[in-house]
């Protein structure tokens, strides 16, 4: 079982990422990562989302939403699956908004830094893209939070290391037809070839 779900986290962090590999939460991802300091506590805001976020969508949908989960309550027929959506991007929202009045209360720096891009974590892709994964690999929920936690850990790393190589290309002579976002796209895809490098590894 442990080695099972070290083998979920070492996947989700590196090899299946949900932004290098899966692609999702770009925006976010391209926009604050030209300082370290944004980046890093973006990051950890992804991290305490996700965490939170997976776990609880997976009770929602296993108690309440999945075909035959009110038979608790004597409706073994009902089928709410069709609000998968909106129940998930609303236990989102509210896990956003709290991550807001943190940030805002003890990090008023790193809040105005953030911008629009905080409350925007709520229509992150990555965020809801994790739950809906959960939901669709019928993951246990001790699966979920490793696995909340893992696609974090590797969005997380993912922005860091980007934005660490952003900072030392301020130094580099760049030809002109690299210079913005063409070179962005290029140190993305590198970065991606090395997380992909771990595909080789088996822990069960």
């Amino acid at each position: 079982m442990v080695a099972h779900l070290a083998s979920l986290a070492l996947e989700s962090i590196f090899i299946n990422n949900i932004l290098l590999a899966l692609f999702l939460g770009m925006c976010s991802f391209l926009g604050c990562a030209k300082n370290i300091k944004t980046a890093t506590g973006l990051g950890i805001a992804v991290i305490f989302v996700l965490t939170i976020t997976t776990p609880v969508n997976w009770a929602i949908n296993h108690f309440f939403l999945r075909p035959g989960a009110l038979a608790w309550l004597g409706f073994p027929e009902a089928d709410l699956s069709f609000l998968v959506f909106i129940a998930f991007i609303a236990v989102i929202a509210s896990q956003v908004q709290l991550v807001e009045m943190l940030m805002e209360k003890f990090t008023p720096g790193l809040y105005t830094a953030l911008g629009i891009f905080l409350p925007l974590i709520a229509v992150n892709c990555a965020i809801l893209g994790t739950s809906l994964f959960m939901e669709q690999r019928a993951y246990t929920f001790v699966e979920s939070v490793v696995f909340g936690f893992s696609s974090g850990i590797g969005w997380f790393l993912a922005i860091v290391g980007f934005s660490a190589v952003l900072q030392k290309l301020k130094y580099a002579h760049l030809p002109k037809g690299l210079d913005g976002f063409a070179i962005n796209m290029v140190v993305t895809g590198l970065i991606a070839m090395a997380f992909m490098a771990f595909a080789g590894i088996k822990l069960t």
